[in-house]
């Protein structure tokens, strides 16, 4: 490849800037770039990866942040953690998205876990975090990892009660991530799961998509008896934050207190952002974000 340096529309005097006009009105999300890495379009998406100055290693899909290497964990912590520990012994854990691998990273640090599948459409996204991220993509070189590059659609409907958590690592509900934020969909996830399974799926900012959560809260709760909204702060994310569904097929579980938990110095050892008081402190909402889900 030559020297040249790679360009992008979306960096402009040194700077990448996020803007939608439909997802984010009226504000951007910018951070400064060392040196543009790589980019391509894949088969589904536009990808573009760049070095920060002080973010690390940065993925871009379709113009929007997917992951920075300084504040990923607290994403992938959260939904890998939510649905894991609200199962009482989860042996079998699919991903649905998540190329970066960042989820399953998490999700192989659970002793119970037998096996861990990773569904992605995209096989640009694994390969090229493989090469880019490898904080995030060194679970691909563990024993209990298993990678399917595929539909989730037909992946979940090939997989009748077969997993006992599904985390759904979607991008925003625009193209071909609309479909995982609608009921047919979970009906699928539903079906995939085993008798207590329990799901988290990306749901959004609280600040800018409330419309968007009560309606995915709304089309949980007609497929599972329990379903919770959950959030954690981020600062790359639109609002610095981003939300969770987190729902479980037992009607008597409470998912908003961790069903198994490990010592305080485990947790040290094992997690930078996640521990089971956060876990909990998760499900607290704002008053008027309360009163609009309920």
């Amino acid at each position: 490849m030559s020297n040249e340096e790679i360009t992008h529309p979306t960096i402009v005097d040194g700077w990448f800037r996020e803007i939608s006009d439909t997802m984010w009105p009226g504000e951007a999300m910018t951070l400064k770039v060392e040196k543009v890495l790589h980019h391509e379009k894949s088969k589904y998406q536009d990808v573009l990866i760049f070095k920060s100055t002080d973010f690390g290693n940065v993925l871009v899909l379709d113009n929007a942040i997917q992951v920075t290497e300084r504040d990923e964990y607290s994403y992938q912590e959260m939904i890998a953690h939510l649905a894991v520990n609200s199962h009482p012994n989860p042996k079998r854990v699919l991903v649905i998205g998540g190329g970066d691998g960042g989820v399953l990273r998490e999700v192989v640090k659970h002793d119970s876990v037998e096996e861990a599948v990773l569904c992605d459409i995209d096989e640009a996204v694994i390969r090229l975090s493989k090469e880019y991220l490898p904080g995030l993509s060194e679970a691909y070189n563990h024993p209990k990892v298993k990678v399917h590059i595929g539909d989730g659609f037909q992946f979940l409907r090939d997989y009748k009660n077969t997993f006992d958590v599904i985390i759904t690592d979607s991008s925003d509900p625009e193209g071909p991530a609309e479909t995982l934020f609608q009921k047919p969909y979970f009906e699928l996830l539903n079906d995939a799961l085993t008798e207590k399974g329990v799901i988290t799926t990306q749901a959004e900012s609280f600040w800018i998509h409330l419309p968007i959560i009560k309606e995915l809260k709304k089309a949980c709760s007609e497929v599972f008896p329990v379903a919770e909204y959950a959030w954690t702060s981020i600062p790359t994310y639109p609002t610095g934050m981003i939300g969770f569904m987190v729902c479980s097929k037992d009607k008597n579980a409470n998912v908003k207190k961790p069903l198994r938990t490990i010592s305080d110095e485990k947790e040290d050892e094992l997690y930078k952002y996640y521990n089971k008081k956060v876990h909990e402190a998760s499900f607290v909402l704002p008053n008027w974000v309360a009163k609009e889900l309920k």
